[in-house]
């Protein structure tokens, strides 16, 4: 199936960290927002590293965004994808991070998956000239033993970033 990348950037002028995901997943678009699936690890694991408790509503998870400095957006603007399975991805195009970095402090670059990480590096790096840390994927077919531990360990280090 087409799919073409319909959910905005977040992000103003004092953020600090920028976090790629490939493309909205099925159950994302659905709803609106990143990180939408109700099994999705990515904010459960923000909310630990950050200790926060309500980021319940898409406003919510804006403003602990803003907050703390981070900007959310996906390395992908349109592809062809079956389902919301990353390794079926064809057929990039890939969206242009030009005006968020110039309207912000983008200082880090973390992708979420390989998939992502992969692309970013194929098609942005070039552009961005900022490198990219890659981070475990939160979907919920990362189902990994020891996941939850293994994010916040590796998830940590944007709090690094955002707090400097």
């Amino acid at each position: 199936m087409f799919v073409t990348h319909t959910l905005k950037p977040i992000y103003d002028k004092n953020s600090k960290v920028l976090i790629l995901g490939s493309i909205p997943s099925t159950k994302s678009r659905e709803v609106g927002f990143y990180y939408g699936h109700p099994r999705n690890k990515f904010w459960t694991t923000l909310k630990t590293i950050y200790k926060t408790e309500n980021l319940d509503t898409i406003q919510d998870k804006i403003k602990f965004l803003k907050e703390n400095h981070i900007a959310l957006f996906d390395v992908i603007k349109s592809c062809e994808i079956n389902s919301s399975s990353d390794s079926s991805i064809k057929n990039v195009v890939v969206n242009d991070l030009t005006p968020l970095l110039e309207n912000s402090q983008i200082k880090a670059i973390f992708t979420t998956g390989s998939k992502a990480y992969n692309l970013y590096q194929k098609y942005l790096y070039k552009e961005t000239n900022i490198k990219a840390i890659p981070l475990p994927s939160t979907s919920p077919a990362n189902a990994k033993k020891g996941i939850e531990e293994i994010l916040i360990k590796s998830y940590s280090i944007i709090k690094e970033y955002t707090d400097r």
